[in-house]
């Protein structure tokens, strides 16, 4: 596949009247690094596509290059009308595992605001870096740096991710400030 093809596959133009005529958006959840087998998969069957990409210098021993890799790795979204022909044939897509939804196979529409915001960051492509899904009060660890493994509940205070380590039999607590990238859900 050249590199000319696959720029075009991941950015297509946003239809203004998406809502009025019954196609949604759908975020859908793929094979582990099958994001572009799939996009390519589902792009040659007929379905409008997106998979946020961004820009990486990726280092090897004798060189360097700079790679696309996915934004939101194992996912994509497709924009697809609700009904069984159009789910079935992305669900029969090799590679695709579901879609994702609040409730049991049912799909959950994706915002269209949404998918235009993300495709105007991922077009100016200035630095993007990935952000994890965090709610205040939920239970994070540190996954890297010498506080590794750590746990405590994240709280924002002024601003600024703090996490909140409690002892419980004292009733005392200790906060730090974090990098919400330094974190994950537990």
């Amino acid at each position: 596949m050249d590199m000319e093809s696959t720029d075009t596959q991941k950015i297509h133009p946003v239809k203004k009247s998406t809502f009025s005529n019954g196609v949604y958006w759908y975020a859908v959840h793929v094979k582990s690094r099958h994001e572009f087998k799939v996009l390519e998969r589902l792009t040659g069957s007929g379905v409008e596509t997106f998979l946020p990409v961004v820009e990486r210098l990726s280092r090897w021993k004798d060189r360097k290059k700079l790679v696309d890799f996915p934004l939101f790795p194992g996912y994509l979204f497709v924009h697809i009308q609700k009904n069984y022909s159009d789910i079935l044939t992305v669900l029969k897509t090799p590679g695709v595992v579901r879609f994702l939804g609040i409730v049991p196979r049912e799909p959950e529409p994706v915002p269209e605001e949404q998918i235009i915001s993300l495709k105007k960051i991922v077009e100016n492509k200035r630095d993007i870096d990935p952000y994890p899904y965090l709610k205040e009060g939920q239970v994070v660890r540190i996954k890297r740096g010498p506080l590794a493994g750590v746990e405590g509940i994240l709280v924002k205070k002024a601003g600024q991710h703090m996490l909140v380590l409690s002892v419980d039999i004292i009733q005392q607590g200790v906060s730090l400030k974090i990098d919400a990238a330094d974190v994950e859900s537990i």
